[in-house]
């Protein structure tokens, strides 16, 4: 099993591959992990992971051209994909954060900055970005059938508003807001957590997506 981590240029996508190594566990032999821009390692690998911190716009510009056309091919294949943060944003159309760049457009939709309101504790607004620990209740239990309420770790100010609500695999809450937080659609789920830095529940979720 050939699993390319992309590296778009934006955040620590190394982390991202050490959780996955870890993930194989046992397997790990028969799992190889390779971070990468390198079209042609993505045109041959089995799995495709998206990751990705910082803002759309410079994100959606790492993965255009050569790189954004072989995950759409991959995509395109029914060959899993799997997008973490950014990376699940960017399988939207668009975003409120960088008008006029444009996402893969694999998923209908676009991404909204989060509306969280006013803290009834501090009468304050919640702070942004939405930073920690929080609860995501998964929808499309195909992900973690066994427990559909999950604590996972945050880091963002975004988040998708998908044109089909079918694809919704969590969502989460975070003061007034309960935003999609998982999506899901054939061999494509992101994440709008990160599961390399959710400990024990985000590498069970990256054993059960890679089925290691």
């Amino acid at each position: 099993m050939r699993v390319v981590v992309c590296d778009p240029g934006m955040g620590n996508v190394r982390s991202v591959a050490r959780a996955i190594e870890r993930a194989a566990g046992a397997n790990a032999r028969t799992c190889e992990v390779v971070v990468t821009r390198d079209v042609a390692a993505v045109a041959g690998a089995d799995y495709v992971v998206v990751p990705g911190q910082g803002a759309f716009g410079p994100f959606a510009a790492g993965v255009e051209s050569g790189l954004g056309d072989a995950v759409r091919e991959h995509i395109a294949k029914d060959r899993p994909y799997l997008g973490i943060c950014l990376g699940m944003q960017v399988l939207f159309e668009s975003s409120d954060e960088a008008p006029g760049a444009l996402g893969l457009g694999v998923l209908g939709g676009h991404v909204k900055r989060l509306e969280p309101g006013i803290d009834p504790a501090t009468s304050r607004p919640y702070a942004l970005p939405h930073i920690g620990w929080n609860s995501v209740t998964m929808t499309n239990e195909a992900s973690l059938p066994d427990a559909p309420l999950r604590h996972f770790y945050f880091a963002h100010s975004f988040a998708p508003v998908p044109a089909d609500a079918t694809v919704i695999a969590g969502t989460t809450e975070y003061g007034a807001e309960r935003f999609t937080s998982a999506v899901a659609r054939g061999a494509i789920m992101g994440v709008q957590f990160h599961p390399e830095k959710s400990q024990r529940e985000g590498i069970e979720l990256l054993t059960r997506f890679f089925h290691v």
